[in-house]
């Protein structure tokens, strides 16, 4: 009797992993997806403002490319939007959050919008195939490996903050070897957060699969989303400092 409810609880916790693994694999899905489709808007807005030149004349001047009044509006409002977004996911439902993201990504495109007036689109798509080759090696990484990443946290978002610090003030020194420097650490910073990222978002689910609260684990595909998708655009944005050819 003894081996027969032994061999019952194995089975039982052996069908258990099963369904967390199957669990696992379309939660990720859904955060890939979620992602792409953001990326998809981010692209759309971003080309359609900066390739015709009377929409873009709009947020800045086409011969100098500095922003007027509305776009520095436009350049602040998606890091204004990803902070109100933290503080208000707890009050949206998971179909809010969702629409709130890829309005966020939207707002994203129109920051990005001006890359289309000072990169050739050669440059702007071999940059943007070497961040998804990156991109996608990182998150494997992240997302198989044994090794455990949280320690790297507090490193990385202490990075993080010091590069948008830097960034704003490079706004109005315009220095050349201080954007430089933010490119290589920029590049270097968030390769490490995409590797870190995913596999946070691997053991979130983990340690709430059991649960099966299927509001909550929406909201966190689109928070992992979120996340992963920062990632991918900041990755771009600091390779394209390197790689991308001027007009």
């Amino acid at each position: 009797m003894a081996d027969f409810n032994t061999m019952r609880s194995a089975a039982g916790v052996g069908t258990r992993t099963a369904q967390i693994d199957e669990g696992l694999r379309a939660h990720m899905n859904k955060v890939y997806g979620l992602m792409s489709v953001a990326m998809l808007i981010t692209a759309g807005v971003a080309w359609a403002v900066g390739s015709s030149d009377a929409l873009f004349a709009i947020f800045r001047d086409p011969e100098t490319m500095r922003p007027n009044i509305l776009g520095w509006i436009v350049m602040f409002l998606p890091l204004i939007m990803v902070f109100a977004f933290g503080a208000m996911i707890n009050r949206l439902s998971a179909a809010g959050a969702q629409l709130f993201f890829y309005v966020y990504s939207a707002a994203m495109g129109l920051s990005l919008a001006w890359i289309f007036q000072a990169f050739t689109n050669t440059s702007i798509a071999t940059t943007f195939l070497v961040t998804s080759i990156a991109f996608a090696s990182l998150s494997l990484y992240g997302y198989t490996t044994k090794r455990d990443l949280s320690g790297f946290g507090t490193f990385l978002l202490m990075g993080l903050i010091g590069i948008i610090v830097a960034s704003l003030i490079n706004l109005f020194l315009a220095s050349s070897a201080l954007a430089f420097a933010i490119s290589v650490i920029g590049v270097l910073l968030f390769a490490g957060l995409t590797a870190y990222d995913t596999q946070n978002i691997k053991n979130t689910y983990l340690q709430h699969a059991m649960h099966g609260d299927q509001e909550w684990l929406g909201k966190a595909a689109i928070m992992g989303a979120l996340s992963l998708y920062l990632d991918f655009i900041n990755l771009f944005m600091f390779l394209l400092q390197f790689m991308g050819n001027r007009e």
